[in-house]
């Protein structure tokens, strides 16, 4: 028996800590600032020296951007703040149902709140022994899962009582995975008001060098594209599929082609009908939101397109949630 006065033991739990990018805690520059700040001087997201990039983020870009891109928010928050916080919150609600009461379900954001580290300290308070992390990027880049494990590491560096942790792995490929986006697509392309001539599968871009360094994540993106634009053939053969690469920012050469350049090039050439989607994206955000479904629309009509539909993620939806579930018992086989 333990002692009187021994503190209290909670019963030991497997837990689950979804992970996504990160997001502001509220459309204001105040709050945008903040958030830009953290996410742009991580080494892993800007590449650049230091005292190079000090007066660049602090002189120019944190003086600039928030305004715009607290507007940006605006246009896409809801009562649920955020649509990335909102939806990863949802994912997570709807895994704890679909895992039972034997694991512990929660999420965290890379960049903002909740944090990371004081979410997974929180789970190990709770009990949870054994943790899976699981970063939600189909797609490997050492800007975005890499940078996450680097925050899972420096929280287990200041832990004394550590739990076991595991990782989930990029699923770009995964049959699983494949198959949900499969069907996501094609449940909303049979729901649309027109039939689109071109799909566009717009990834989030990354500087050119990143490639040349060693990065997958430009083959990954492009084994998603052929192996989606595959799985709808059948059942959409006068689809044309492209992949393209979204969200330039600076001077540095991006992946190409880039989706706007498209967007506007598929306009011009006499595309009438044109729908995009995001399976780099594991839930909507800014970039899906804002950037594709408004932005990207006034670049397709204004260069001479007509019909256009900015397609939903995964998100908690049926295929997405079912996808889920498969990866993450796969990395808990063995823990319950």
């Amino acid at each position: 028996m333990l002692p009187q006065d021994h503190p209290p033991i909670p019963r030991p739990r497997v837990g689950v800590l979804l992970v996504n990018l990160g997001t502001p805690d509220a459309p204001s520059p105040a709050a945008v600032r903040r958030y830009l700040k953290e996410f742009l001087w991580d080494r892993r997201v800007v590449e650049i020296p230091r005292a190079v990039w000090w007066p660049i983020l602090n002189g120019i870009i944190l003086n600039t951007r928030p305004k715009k891109s607290a507007h940006a928010y605006g246009q896409v928050w809801s009562e649920d703040g955020s649509p990335l916080a909102a939806i990863t919150k949802a994912q997570s609600a709807a895994l704890q149902d679909r895992l039972g009461g034997e694991v512990m379900v929660s999420w965290a954001m890379r960049y903002g709140n909740p944090a990371l580290g004081a979410e997974l300290q929180r789970m190990k308070d709770a009990g949870c022994e054994r943790i899976l992390v699981a970063p939600l990027y189909p797609q490997y880049s050492a800007a975005t899962t890499a940078t996450a494990i680097d925050a899972l590491g420096a929280q287990l560096g200041q832990m004394r009582w550590q739990p076991a942790i595991r990782t989930l792995p990029p699923y770009y490929d995964d049959p699983a995975h494949i198959e949900a986006l499969r069907a996501e697509a094609a449940r909303q392309l049979q729901a649309l008001a027109f039939t689109p001539e071109v799909l566009l599968l717009s990834f989030h871009g990354m500087p050119d060098r990143t490639l040349h360094l060693g990065d997958p994540y430009h083959c990954h993106c492009q084994k998603t594209g052929r192996l989606l634009a595959q799985a709808l053939a059948g059942e959409f053969p006068d689809l044309r599929i492209e992949v393209t690469f979204q969200s330039r920012f600076g001077r540095a050469k991006w992946l190409e082609p880039a989706t706007d350049t498209v967007l506007a090039a598929e306009g011009a050439k006499g595309t009438m009908r044109l729908a995009i989607a995001a399976p780099g994206f594991s839930a909507d955000c800014l970039e899906t939101r804002e950037e594709l479904a408004i932005r990207g629309k006034e670049q397709f009509v204004e260069a001479g397109g007509e019909d256009f539909a900015a397609l939903d993620c995964l998100n908690a939806s049926d295929a997405g949630m079912a996808m889920l579930e498969v990866l993450v018992r796969r990395e808990l086989a063995g823990w319950i």
